[in-house]
Parts: C-alpha cells; structure tokens; sequence
C-alpha cells in the first residue's frame, strides 16, 4: 500500500466545508469521487482538518492510501481532468506509512481578507468581506500582537464546540507564532500562523481586531478576553467568506 500526500487548493463558496456531510456539496467527497474513478477501488481521504462552508484553501493537505502503481504527476492531471473548476490539486508524493494529515500538522497558517474600500467589489464578493468604513491598521496590529504566544482562547471559540475541545487532551491552548496586519490597496490582509486554531478561532480574531478599530473593544479587552476567557470581551464573527488556509507545515518549529 502507498500513502499518498497531496496538496490541493479550493474555492469554498460553492460548499459546505471540506469534510463530508449527508444532503451537502463538500470538497471531500468532490475528492473521493474523482479518486475513486482513477484508482478503480474506494477511497478514504484524510484531511489536515475542517472548514467551514464558504471558507477557501491555497494550500490544504490530505493523505490518502492506494495500491495503484500510478505516477505522481499522472494522479495529478487525472484528477485535475474529472474534479470541477473551484478545485485543483497541486503536487502529489509518496510518504512514510505513519504520516497522518491531521496530526503531524506542526502549524497553520490562515489569512483573513478584508475588502476595505468604498464601493463593494462584486467579482470579491465570495472572496472577501466587504468592510467600507475606515479601518486603524495600526491599532489593530497592535492588538494581533497580543494574541502571540500560549494563551487559553476559549473565548475565541464557537460556543457549540467549546465543551467538545475543553475535553481534548490540549482543551483551549493554543500557541500564536505570528500574527500580522497588512494593506495591499483596498484590502487589509490578517495572517496568523499557530500550531492549531479552534473552531472559529480566527474569524473571532478578525472580528475582535476590526472591534478594536471601531472602538467598540479596547487592547485591555483583548488582553482581559485572554486571561479570563470572557467571549462578550471578544469581537464578532466574521463572515466565512474571507477566511483561507494557506498552508501548513508538518517540520517541527526550531525551539525558542
């Protein structure tokens, strides 16, 4: 048996999240299908974690075993010749047995794309969330700089989800490695790296920072939400629209 890494990327809008669900269009099961008829046998893909609907990939990473002699760059013209146009894969490559998707991941990193411009851009509009009102990008670096480092983020968690994680060996601690805010014209771009994120943990993030811009929350607010894991002291959860996966790495980070 073979154990296949494949990196793909994604266009979220049209889709339920990646991971299949019964009565819904999901990027895994788009997947599946297209594996299946290549390799001629079922497939049960691995995916390096969830995504909500409408949320995108650059860089997403799935394993996924076969007994198929097939050349790496074969699968990834054959599948980019049956999956449909908002999904392609881009490499493939054979791997140890033991590597697992989910959990060799060492981090991710996710980037919040906000349209910050007058008129909303209607080509964007399933590829960013339109925010027309002026935004204080120093501010809210100044803000993403508290979220660096081992913090309890319970209050950046979806409230469904929240008693499912605190009863997981790691519960509500994460660890930020970077977290920056950046113009590029109309659009402010929020790029965070960590060695994993709850459900809705970044989209609370942005939230939480366009907040801070509005003056609707306060640097203290942020550093108190940390502490006492207060969610009213947290921003709002913004739209899944804006939200992409960029990659994520599976080398150990080098000690500090």
């Amino acid at each position: 048996m073979r154990n296949l890494k494949v990196i793909i990327s994604f266009n979220g809008a049209n889709y339920h999240g990646f991971q299949i669900q019964n009565n819904a269009p999901t990027i895994q099961a788009e997947l599946e299908i297209a594996a299946e008829n290549i390799l001629k046998a079922p497939i049960g893909i691995t995916g390096c974690g969830r995504t909500d609907a409408g949320v995108h990939a650059r860089a997403f990473c799935f394993n996924m075993w076969t007994e198929r002699v097939i050349p790496h760059m074969g699968f990834v013209k054959a599948m980019n010749g049956l999956l449909p146009p908002d999904i392609a894969v881009l490499s493939c490559e054979d791997v140890d047995d033991n590597f697992h998707a989910r959990y060799n991941a060492t981090s991710k990193e996710y980037s919040y794309l906000i349209h910050n411009g007058s008129v909303r851009d209607v080509f964007m509009r399933d590829m960013s969330f339109f925010y027309p009102k002026s935004l204080n990008e120093e501010l809210m670096a100044e803000a993403a700089k508290l979220f660096i480092g081992i913090h309890d983020f319970s209050a950046y968690c979806k409230a469904e989800s929240l008693e499912l994680v605190q009863s997981k060996k790691y519960g509500t601690f994460r660890k930020i490695y970077d977290f920056t805010v950046k113009r590029k014209g109309e659009y402010v771009e929020l790029t965070v790296t960590g060695n994993g994120f709850l459900h809705n943990m970044v989209r609370i993030m942005a939230g939480t920072l366009v907040y801070v811009s509005e003056g609707k929350r306060t640097i203290d607010d942020v550093r108190e939400s940390l502490a006492g894991g207060k969610r009213e002291l947290a921003g709002v959860t913004l739209p899944p629209q804006g939200l992409y996966l960029n990659k994520v790495d599976y080398e150990p980070k080098q000690p500090e």
